[in-house]
């Protein structure tokens, strides 16, 4: 299969390759959150909450990692590099958040006083996504160290997700097209 640019196809191609992005995009994102929610937060008692966060943590980013490192193959190999690059961001930066809300979440159940108030399945994908967004309405917040310390630990990825993961998988679309221009120049 050789790599083509969305501008190669014809309009009513090129229709048909944004709507299949758009479905599996819509899939995976109602896969990921009915996964999310239907999951139980887990009754961590409160003197294992550090080291049950800190494990769902470590757990979370390695998962994260290894898609994001899977979907970056995907598009170098990819029919249509550039649409993969757009589907590969709308699934790794999804999974990114729903990572820290499941910490989040298990934190707030451990212990009550972990933030500014008790969060459910939603309140910590809001949390998560306002501190990814850098909004930070302040509504809700963090109370103890370990809280604070996993935040900043997601402010801190989130500017590697919007610095780095963006370029990476922006370049994987490149390589993708290059090894399209590369197949057209051989003999």
């Amino acid at each position: 299969m050789t790599p083509r640019r969305l501008s190669e196809l014809e309009k009513g191609e090129r229709r048909r390759a944004w709507l299949r992005t758009g479905a599996v995009l819509a899939l995976a994102w109602v896969v990921l959150i009915a996964v999310y929610y239907l999951a139980p937060a887990g009754l961590v008692p409160a003197r294992h909450a550090g080291t049950g966060a800190v494990f769902r943590l470590g757990v979370g980013i390695a998962l994260f990692a290894a898609i994001l490192a899977a979907q970056a193959r995907r598009i170098v190999g990819a029919e249509l590099p550039e649409l993969r690059a757009v589907e590969a961001l709308g699934l790794v930066i999804p999974l990114f958040l729903v990572v820290f809300a499941t910490v989040y979440l298990s934190l707030s159940n451990a212990s009550a006083v972990t933030f500014s108030e008790q969060l459910d399945h939603t309140r910590a994908l809001y949390f998560a996504i306002t501190v990814f967004s850098t909004v930070g309405f302040g509504d809700i917040t963090p109370k103890t160290d370990l809280a604070r310390i996993i935040v900043s630990i997601q402010m801190l990825l989130d500017l590697v997700i919007i610095g780095a993961v963006v370029r990476l998988l922006l370049n994987a679309a490149q390589a993708g097209l290059a090894r399209a221009q590369d197949t057209s120049a051989r003999p």
